[in-house]
């Protein structure tokens, strides 16, 4: 490894590793094993873990380590040399957040968690995406134990045939599940926007023979998908981290045919017991009222509660409304 290129997580900001100071194995071991796990809501213990070994450093070194918190960018997760915008940025410089005279859709707070980025939605705090180098997390060979993604993937009721967009795909676990569920003509169009995700996937299934899964490259504001081609839209643990939130799912929407489904797959926030950090989960109820926005076009089917940890909600594309006769 490059160690002047490589970057480790500290406090949710990107340093370079060559330019921390000296910081426990165990520390990062923390930071990078679980970049979304806490203590029921809490998510306290890489927290705890990083001011025992803080303790243990020197005054310079703790000087030196705060200065470079102090001028590093927010966490955003989409890898090097694609830095979002800035966060605390006017959004009224895109012209599709509100018409002039109405309220921003989104708000700046300075007051937040620190797990998620001070931009809010609907009463909501967007959490920090998860950069690539959280795929260990995505891997984990506890997952299928504690997510039961075989049988998520069994809910969605895919057919053969179907077009399925895997939305925030990252390494392409479910990508990679749903592909033998649409073939042989289905396809899996597995959009990510860090390039490091997609091409960890495309390896992945050049070494598996999956002739069936597209990686695509989306945006903060779009998935990049062609309008009206796709049958359901999945995203499993990754809404509640866009940064435009509206816009992707304007643009998800769009996406879909007459009739086609969106499914959010999501923490529950009503249960405390669910170890996940609370900026990474939603309630069912916020879901809905997200998907509820007008212009979307999307009216509520089911909510599915047979996994542990999530919900499995489910809305479909409205009809075309038919043109106004002249």
């Amino acid at each position: 490894m490059n160690v002047s290129r490589s970057r480790v997580a500290c406090f949710h900001f990107w340093v370079p590793l060559a330019a921390c100071p000296p910081v426990s194995s165990s520390l990062l071991a923390v930071t990078l094993a679980h970049p979304k796990r806490g203590k029921k809501d809490t998510g306290g213990q890489a927290a705890s873990a990083t001011r025992k070994s803080m303790l243990g450093l020197g005054p310079l070194s703790v000087a030196i380590f705060s200065l470079l918190l102090s001028t590093q960018p927010l966490f955003a997760g989409d890898g090097p040399g694609t830095a979002p915008p800035d966060a605390a940025a006017p959004e009224s410089k895109s012209k599709q957040l509100y018409k002039p005279g109405h309220k921003p859709r989104y708000e700046i707070h300075e007051k937040h968690n620190r797990d998620g980025i001070g931009k809010f939605y609907l009463g909501r705090e967007i959490a920090h995406v998860m950069g690539y180098q959280g795929i260990d997390w995505l891997e984990r060979p506890e997952r299928e134990t504690e997510e039961h993604l075989t049988q998520l993937v069994d809910l969605l009721k895919l057919t053969p045939g179907m077009v399925v967009a895997d939305i925030g795909a990252g390494s392409g676990v479910i990508s990679i599940k749903m592909a033998d569920k649409v073939k042989p003509t289905g396809t899996v169009l597995a959009v990510d926007i860090q390039e490091e995700m997609l091409s960890v996937l495309a390896k992945r299934c050049k070494q598996l023979k999956i002739t069936n899964v597209k990686p695509v490259r989306g945006t903060e504001k779009s998935p990049n998908l062609k309008p009206g081609t796709v049958d359901l839209a999945l995203m499993v643990d990754v809404y509640h981290e866009f940064r435009y939130p509206y816009e992707m799912l304007w643009a998800i929407s769009k996406s879909l045919k007459p009739g086609g489904r969106v499914a959010f797959v999501e923490y529950r926030k009503e249960d405390p017991n669910v170890p996940i950090k609370l900026v990474h989960k939603m309630t069912e109820a916020q879901v809905k009222r997200e998907a509820a926005e007008p212009d979307l076009d999307l009216a509520y089917v089911e909510t599915i509660e047979a996994l542990p940890w999530q919900h499995v909600i489910i809305f479909e594309r409205r009809p075309a409304k038919p043109a106004a006769a002249h």
